[in-house]
C-alpha cells in the first residue's frame, strides 16, 4: 500500500510536511528512474517557488536535465512534456486551500505516472538510495519562457475562431487568482470575446475566493454575470485544469452538463467515437453516446486513469463530473483552457444561449455529500457495505470498480474513499432531486453504520 501518493501526486501542508528536504528527496527518487530531460512548472501558491527550487535541485542531483517552465497551468506543463521532454513535475495542490501544495509527476506522454512507478519512487524515498550524480555529471538547468504563449496558440487552433468572433460574446472569467491568470483572459480576447475579469491577478493567498470552483465559492461571479448581461461566466481552479460555467441567467452549470455538451458536439463532428469517463459520472453521458454513435468506457475516479484509458483505446474525448475535460489529441489531462474555448465555440455555432443548450440535454438530478472516516478504516467499511448490498434481497447491481456503486431502479449512488483526505465521498443520481438526496443520505448512513 502506498504511503505518500494519493489519487494524483503527493499533497501536504507546505513547509510543514512538504518541506524542501521532502521535496528534494522525492524528486531525486523520480529523477533516478527517468534519467532524462524533465520539465518543471507550477501554480502561483506562495510556497511554489520554495517547493519548485527544491524539486529542481533533487532532479539535478540525480543527473537529470531540468527545464523550468515557470508559473503556468497544469495542462500547459503536460502539453510541453508530451511534445518535448522525458518527464515532468508539476508543483500544485489544485483546488486545495492555500496552505497546501503538492508534487505531481508525469510520464513522457504528460500522463500522471503509474501506481507501479509511484511504488518504486516510495521504495527509493524510504530506503534513501537515490542516484547521486558526480560533480561532473550533474544535470543541466535551463528555462523555456515562451511555452505559455505556444500553449495558448495551440488552444486557439483547435476551435472555430471566426465563428466565435462573429458571435460577439460577452464573457466573465474568474481565474480564482490561480494559474489560469496566465492564459484564460488572453485566449478569450484572442477569440474576439468581450472579457470581464474577476480574480485574474495571480495571488497564492487566493484573496478573492477559495480555489475550488464550487457554487458556494462563485457567488460573486454569478452576480457579475447577471448584472452585466454577460453571455457566459467561466471559473477555473488553482492549477487551471477544470472549467465551471455560469449560464447567461446566472445559473451554476454542473460539470457533467458541460461534459455532455462537449461530448455531443465532438461525437457529431467525428461521426462517433470512444468516450472515457469514471464510474461517478452522470448517466447523461451514456444517453448522449447512444444517440450519437458513441461508446462509453469507464474507469475508477481520477483524471490520470481516464487519460491512460483514452491513450490505450485511442479515445475521442473524456473527463469527469467536476468540470475536468480531456481532449486526448492535445493533452492527456484535464484542460480548462480548451474546455472553455470549446464551450464558447458550441454557443457560437449553435447560436443558442448556454441555458437553452443545457436544457436540451438528458435530465438527471444529483447530490454530493461527504463524511469523515479514518484512512485505516476505509477498506474495511467499503467491504462491509459491499457485503451487505450483495446479500440484499432487492438484488441491486453492484460495481466495485472504485468504492461501492449501487445501481437501483431509481438511480445510483457511489460511496468511495477520498484519495487525498480522511473522508468518504458519496455521489448519487436519480430522476428527481428528492430521490437523489434520499439516495445520497442512504449512502452516508451505510458508512455511519459501519463506522460504529
Amino acid at each position: 500500500m502506498k504511503r505518500l501518493f494519493g489519487t494524483f501526486g503527493v499533497r501536504r501542508i507546505a513547509n510543514h510536511e512538504l518541506t524542501p528536504e521532502f521535496a528534494s528527496k522525492l524528486s531525486s527518487a523520480y529523477g533516478t528512474l527517468i534519467q532524462g530531460k524533465i520539465a518543471v512548472g507550477g501554480d502561483p501558491r506562495t510556497s511554489t517557488p520554495l517547493i519548485k527550487m527544491s524539486v529542481m535541485a533533487g532532479l539535478l542531483s540525480s543527473g537529470c536535465d531540468v527545464i523550468d517552465l515557470g508559473l503556468l497551468p497544469t495542462p500547459a506543463v503536460q502539453y510541453a512534456v508530451r511534445n518535448y521532454y522525458d518527464g515532468g513535475v508539476i508543483i500544485t495542490a489544485s483546488h486545495n486551500p492555500p496552505e497546501y501544495n503538492g508534487i505531481k509527476f508525469v510520464d513522457e506522454d504528460g500522463i500522471g505516472i503509474s501506481d507501479e512507478m509511484e511504488e518504486k519512487i516510495e521504495d527509493i524515498f524510504f530506503n534513501e538510495n537515490p542516484k547521486r550524480a558526480s560533480w561532473k555529471n550533474l544535470g543541466e538547468f535551463s528555462t523555456r519562457p515562451g511555452l505559455v504563449k505556444e500553449y495558448q496558440d495551440q488552444v486557439l487552433q483547435r476551435v472555430n475562431q471566426e465563428a466565435i468572433k462573429d458571435a460577439n460574446l460577452k464573457v466573465v472569467v474568474d481565474c480564482g487568482s490561480g494559474a489560469a491568470c496566465f492564459t484564460a483572459p488572453y485566449i478569450l480576447r484572442e477569440l474576439g470575446c468581450e472579457v470581464l475579469t474577476l480574480n485574474c491577478q495571480p495571488d497564492g493567498f487566493f484573496p478573492g475566493r477559495d480555489p475550488e470552483p464550487v457554487e458556494n465559492n462563485l457567488k460573486e461571479l454569478i452576480e457579475v454575470v447577471k448584472s452585466t448581461g454577460a453571455d457566459l461566466g467561466l471559473a477555473h481552479d488553482g492549477d487551471a485544469d477544470r472549467t465551471i460555467c455560469i449560464d447567461e441567467k446566472g445559473n451554476f452549470v454542473l460539470g457533467d452538463k458541460t461534459f455532455a455538451l462537449v461530448e455531443k458536439q465532438l461525437l457529431k463532428e467525428n461521426n462517433g467515437g470512444i468516450i472515457v469517463t469514471t464510474v461517478a459520472t452522470s448517466s447523461a453521458i451514456y444517453d448522449i453516446a447512444q444517440q450519437n454513435k458513441g461508446e462509453v468506457i469507464t474507469t475508477a475516479v481520477g483524471d490520470l486513469l481516464v487519460a491512460r484509458k483514452l491513450k490505450e483505446k485511442e479515445g475521442l474525448f473524456g473527463g469527469e463530473e467536476n468540470g475536468g475535460l480531456i481532449f486526448p489529441d492535445f493533452v492527456y489531462g484535464r484542460d480548462a483552457a480548451l474546455s472553455a474555448a470549446k464551450i464558447i465555440e458550441i454557443i457560437a455555432l449553435e447560436k443558442k444561449p448556454l441555458s437553452e443548450l443545457v436544457a436540451e440535454l438528458p435530465v438527471y438530478y444529483s447530490e454530493k455529500m461527504k463524511i469523515k472516516c479514518p484512512d485505516d478504516l476505509k477498506n474495511k467499511v467499503m467491504q462491509l457495505i459491499a457485503d451487505e448490498i450483495s446479500q440484499d434481497n432487492r438484488k441491486f447491481e453492484l460495481d466495485t470498480t472504485d468504492g461501492v456503486k449501487i445501481i437501483t431502479p431509481e438511480g445510483w449512488v457511489i460511496i468511495r474513499p477520498s484519495g487525498t483526505e480522511p473522508i468518504f465521498r458519496c455521489f448519487s443520481e436519480s430522476d428527481s432531486p428528492q430521490n437523489a438526496e434520499e439516495m445520497a443520505n442512504w449512502g452516508i448512513s451505510l458508512v455511519e453504520k459501519y463506522l460504529k
